[in-house]
């Protein structure tokens, strides 16, 4: 279907991209998108690819706005305070671009729902928050092959990459997956929490602005993307430095004996 006027005018500014125009509009449009937490990093990338124009954002999240959120959860706003984060989200990219159809989905993502949910979506955002999180999300988009890009944050430090661990690179070698990149978890309790440590606001919103630049890349298909890369953001020293890792045959989930071949393995939360 042709861009109507109002996007036109809209998206005019991509459209006059070499490498986005009318035909990279219309993947946006056509595209659907799941955001993993609508805090941090989920709140700028939510805006942004509202912003862009990408036709269906779901978002997941099970927490309520609370007034601490406000120093980064930009999202979100005072008069948000107490009501669901995806309801808060949903009203603010409804405010932002009506065009853009948005499914709350108000609960924790979880071994029961993670597989069915990613398998609705075309490209997956992870912000959340823990490392719990992210391994689900990442064996949940491996076992439905879907492009996966993380983000997570630390007090003044920031890191990013993209995961298509079902796909092969250029040599026919499998891409790596999240637990090449980490092979296990750090022990419980050894890295403090948000509300332990802090964060500077604005930190949040340059890693989540270049998750939603990544998966904008990852729909139309231009550049080279952060498959098999990890970009780190240092925000003490304004350092940016890419780490580059590979795939590990020894690693679980795709490598030549995996282990992993469905969700079982991760606990579920405590009721």
């Amino acid at each position: 279907m042709a861009l109507s006027a109002e996007e036109l005018e809209r998206y005019a500014r991509h459209i006059v991209l070499r490498e986005v125009g009318g035909p990279g509009q219309q993947r946006l449009r056509a595209a659907k998108v799941l955001v993993i937490g609508a805090g941090g990093i989920g709140s700028p990338a939510l805006l942004y690819l509202a912003a862009a124009g990408v036709g269906t954002l779901g978002v997941v999240d099970d927490d309520k706005v609370s007034l601490s959120n406000l120093q980064r959860q930009v999202i979100h706003d005072t008069g948000g305070i107490g009501r669901p984060k995806t309801a808060s989200a949903a009203a603010a990219l409804a405010r932002l671009n009506p065009n853009v159809q948005v499914q709350a989905h108000p609960l924790r993502l979880d071994a029961r729902n993670a597989l069915s949910l990613v398998a609705r979506y075309d490209v997956v955002l992870d912000g959340s928050d823990n490392f719990t999180t992210r391994y689900l999300a990442s064996d949940a988009c491996y076992l439905a092959k879907r492009p996966l890009v993380t983000a997570a944050l630390g007090v003044f430090d920031a890191t990013l990459t993209t995961i298509r661990a079902h796909e092969q690179g250029a040599d026919g070698t499998p891409n790596p997956t999240y637990r090449c990149l980490f092979p296990e978890p750090p022990p419980a309790g050894t890295i403090p929490t948000c509300a332990e440590a802090g964060i500077i606001g604005a930190l949040a919103g340059v890693a989540g602005s270049l998750a939603a630049l990544e998966v904008i890349r990852a729909i139309v298909g231009f550049g080279e993307g952060l498959v098999g890369r990890l970009l780190m953001i240092d925000a003490r020293g304004m350092r940016f430095e890419t780490l580059g890792y590979r795939w590990d045959p020894d690693n679980p989930l795709s490598g030549k004996n995996p282990t992993i071949r469905d969700l079982s393995g991760h606990k579920l939360p405590s009721s």
